[in-house]
């Protein structure tokens, strides 16, 4: 019998287990819909047994001797430290010597001494979605009665920092924020935050039989929302946001998006899927065992199936998932093959692949000038740190360059 060749990287699968619950109720969120995916389930928490067979079944179908587990939402903290108390245990089960981590993505208004205790003494490595100073986060992050969240998010913040546990930003970029990014990049410095990840927020508005409104990657048509960043707006926010980085903050102050490019510039993993060349090793499971291929395909046509039914591993390495992991490349329009910055970003994430190109082809990036702009800009300073990996030297000499 053929045997399957592994992913070259860690397979993941993101756990949701509260499924699409979660107590704010953020203007551009993504996922809050998908509970119409399942109107008949009104827990939308996954089970104990189901919760033990997803962990068991995870850490088998891992070809490395780390796995790492990642906690999505919704909002994670809506079930309680017992909760996540028993996933270690079982973690330990049926670890069989191999090295468990966990991170978990929280909004952060939840966040207590207990709960950062609990983090501290487990070494979760906490990811808390905040989008800049107050009145940046407020426009959009609201709780469900339209309230506001950036105080109670800080308090959890001063939490983390009071207990020592880890933590990284989730910041989203929108129509919005995006106009400051010097006051942006800022805060989070102030703040003493290291780690920042930042993601734009591009959303299309669509009618669909089965009730979801969002439009799925590569399907044209559908109206961008008003809290969309656009391309412009994208290529300004990083060239100015990196010029300020560049000059004082490299291996200092790490931002994902930077890493990444230059990961691709000399030829490594840049540790972002959006930025990698192949799509299809991260897929995200739900609270009832369906797991479908990508946190940002959760539709009807992307389901894969049911962890009840068949394995974790018979589903990432199905020809379905495969077929999916090849849309990257297959669908890369005339416009990405003929630009010389393809190896940078190979053609972005395909949820945003929405447009045509300037031939007329479909599947160019919705935010492909905004990403053209940034890489024309860091090009030559792309090209000195990688002269000075490949010399052995720190590319913060590049700081050096700049004064």
């Amino acid at each position: 019998m053929a045997t399957i060749a592994p992913f070259a990287s860690p397979l993941y699968v993101m756990l949701k287990p509260a499924g699409s619950l979660c107590n704010l109720a953020c203007k551009y969120c993504y996922y809050l819909e998908k509970q119409k995916l399942y109107p008949l389930d009104k827990s939308k928490v996954i089970s104990d047994e189901l919760l033990e067979e997803f962990i068991k079944q995870y850490i088998e179908a891992q070809t490395m001797p780390q796995v790492l587990f990642t906690w999505h939402g919704g909002e994670t903290l809506m079930r309680p430290i017992s909760f996540y108390k028993r996933a270690l245990e079982l973690q330990q089960r049926y670890a069989h010597g191999r090295q468990i981590d966990n991170c978990i993505q929280t909004n952060g208004t939840l966040l207590t001494d207990e709960w950062c205790e609990f983090f501290k003494e487990n070494h979760f490595l906490v990811g808390v979605s905040i989008d800049g100073p107050q009145e940046f986060h407020d426009e959009y992050r609201r709780t469900r009665l339209g309230k506001p969240s950036w105080r109670d998010v800080m308090r959890g913040i001063r939490l983390l920092n009071k207990h020592g546990v880890e933590w990284n930003a989730l910041a989203v970029i929108n129509d919005f924020n995006a106009d400051y990014p010097l006051e942006f990049y800022r805060f989070f410095k102030e703040i003493g935050c290291k780690y920042i990840q930042f993601t734009p927020v591009v959303e299309r508005v669509v009618k669909r039989a089965d009730g979801l409104t969002l439009a799925p990657g590569l399907q044209e048509g559908g109206e961008v929302t008003d809290f969309s960043v656009s391309a412009e707006q994208w290529g300004r926010f990083l060239c100015t946001l990196y010029d300020e980085w560049v000059k004082q903050d490299v291996g200092e102050v790490f931002v994902q998006l930077f890493d990444a490019t230059l990961a691709n510039w000399v030829g490594a993993a840049p540790g972002i899927c959006s930025m990698s060349g192949k799509c299809g090793h991260a897929a995200v499971m739900e609270f009832n065992g369906d797991v479908y291929s990508c946190d940002h395909f959760v539709y009807p046509e992307y389901r894969l199936g049911n962890i009840r039914q068949q394995t974790l591993t018979s589903l990432m390495y199905s020809e379905k998932q495969r077929a999916f992991g090849r849309i990257k490349t297959d669908t890369l329009p005339r416009q990405c093959k003929e630009c010389r910055f393809q190896f940078a970003c190979h053609g972005e994430c395909p949820k945003n692949r929405f447009v045509r190109d300037r031939y007329g082809e479909p599947g160019l990036n919705y935010l492909c000038a905004g990403y053209h702009q940034f890489f024309e800009h860091v090009a030559a300073d792309m090209d000195f740190m990688k002269a000075e990996l490949d010399a052995k030297r720190p590319p913060s000499n590049i700081m050096f360059k700049k004064r």
